[in-house]
């Protein structure tokens, strides 16, 4: 059985949480393959709004086993609230179906602690951090340092912890940022944390996900973050520290390429973009305070405000290119409900010259957005559930974006419920 991959197309914050827990039902494994607490994947159901950082999207359901792969760096410390978070609903026994690669990174409280020296020292040329000690525990991991979950079942992993702690602490001292901390109080807390991680199962996720293939389970892959934050392909230095695109599916389970399936790509109705780092379809007028408000555009895992803009075609094809997407699906339709015109940017200026292919700086010296203006809509789309009611003008937009990007639209979100998703 091929290996089904979903992934965003943006900037992050596309609402994969959302669709994963939707094609649960199909499947029989959800495993996370890269990332960590910097992702934040929102989920409503029953009126209830459920924010997962590490957990895989399909815990809600009994009929998926959950795993966290080896390309997941993994904070003991939040995931535990998470773990806690679940307790409070009747029927979800993680203990049953939640299971972690032994190759996986944890981050260790001094992570964080480097992650805010770092981005403090930088001033104005910070480049948004979560602050969750991601980009350094994937340094540790490329620079041969890391401590992974397996390594818990070793005798002298705290030997080994005290030996990185203690590097970090010198490299904190390094960038003199005057940070404030208790590490006491910090390990007091990962200490605890790590009891309760090491309660749930260890795997070899490589080898458990070859015999679920060999034996016929579905899988679906679920990323986090965007194409656009790829460590190689995305705005660089304005970027996550993991690869998002298709491609860190396969090095962040262990699947082969010729094992990957369906590969489902999420993009917003418009586009949107947390910290910083270019955008060129960037908003500062009413439109953009108006995608921000209506569609509630604040960070799961920052609560920072999302920067909001019109889509971005040129971006958008490249994703879709780089990630060999077979399936798009669009989130948050309902949001652009009102606007009488709305806009696409179908090619650059691009120090001069137009061109429709995303090129090496996108920084706004260097970039000029030519747009196509398409006629809006002013139905509330939230109460509809078939694909025959969604208004001519947006199905006008919605066949636009698929002859552009030569890839069908098989979703419309028209609100964050569950149940508010059309298929086509």
């Amino acid at each position: 059985m091929a290996v089904d991959l979903l992934l965003g197309l943006q900037w992050g914050d596309e609402g994969k949480g959302k669709i994963v827990d939707v094609l649960t039902k199909n499947y029989d494994i959800i495993a996370r393959f890269q990332g960590g607490p910097n992702a934040g994947h929102t989920l409503e159901f029953d009126g209830i709004k459920h924010v997962l950082h590490t957990i895989p999207s399909g815990i809600f359901h009994d009929n998926a086993m959950n795993v966290i792969g080896n390309g997941v760096v993994i904070d003991p410390v939040i995931f535990n609230r998470e773990l806690n978070n679940l307790n409070k609903f009747e029927g979800i026994d993680y203990k049953s179906k939640l299971i972690i690669s032994r190759k996986a990174h944890l981050i260790l409280p001094t992570h964080r602690l480097l992650d805010a020296a770092s981005e403090a020292s930088k001033g104005k040329a910070k480049i948004g951090s979560t602050l969750k000690g991601i980009g350094p525990t994937y340094m540790d991991k490329t620079g041969r340092n890391g401590i992974r979950v397996g390594d818990l079942e070793l005798t002298d992993w705290k030997d080994r912890y005290a030996t990185l702690r203690d590097k970090h602490l010198t490299m904190i001292d390094y960038y003199d940022a005057k940070i404030e901390f208790d590490l006491d109080e910090l390990e007091s807390e990962f200490f605890a944390a790590i009891k309760v991680l090491k309660s749930l199962r260890f795997i070899d996720s490589e080898e458990y996900l070859y015999q679920a293939q060999k034996s016929g389970k579905t899988i679906l892959a679920e990323g986090a973050q965007g194409s656009l934050l790829d460590i190689d392909f995305g705005t660089y230095p304005y970027v996550t520290s993991s690869n998002t695109t298709a491609a860190g599916a396969c090095t962040g389970l262990g699947v082969p390429p010729n094992q990957i399936g369906d590969v489902f790509g999420i993009f917003k109705a418009y586009t949107t973009r947390v910290g910083s780092g270019p955008f060129p379809t960037e908003l500062f007028d009413e439109a953009g305070e108006t995608m921000g408000r209506v569609g509630n555009e604040f960070g799961a895992t920052t609560g920072r405000p999302r920067r909001c803009g019109w889509l971005d075609l040129v971006a958008l094809k490249y994703a879709v290119r780089v990630n060999g997407v077979t399936q798009l699906m669009m989130m948050k339709g309902d949001v652009l409900s009102g606007f009488d015109t709305l806009k696409v940017c179908t090619s650059y200026n691009y120090k001069g010259k137009e061109i429709d292919h995303l090129p090496y700086n996108i920084e706004p010296e260097n970039v000029e957005v030519v747009y196509k203006e398409m006629a809006g809509w002013s139905e509330d789309l939230t109460g509809m559930t078939e694909a025959s009611q969604l208004p001519k003008e947006l199905n006008n937009y919605i066949d636009y974006l698929e002859k552009e990007l030569e890839t069908p639209i098989k979703i419309v979100s028209v609100g964050p419920d569950r149940t508010q998703t059309i298929h086509r």
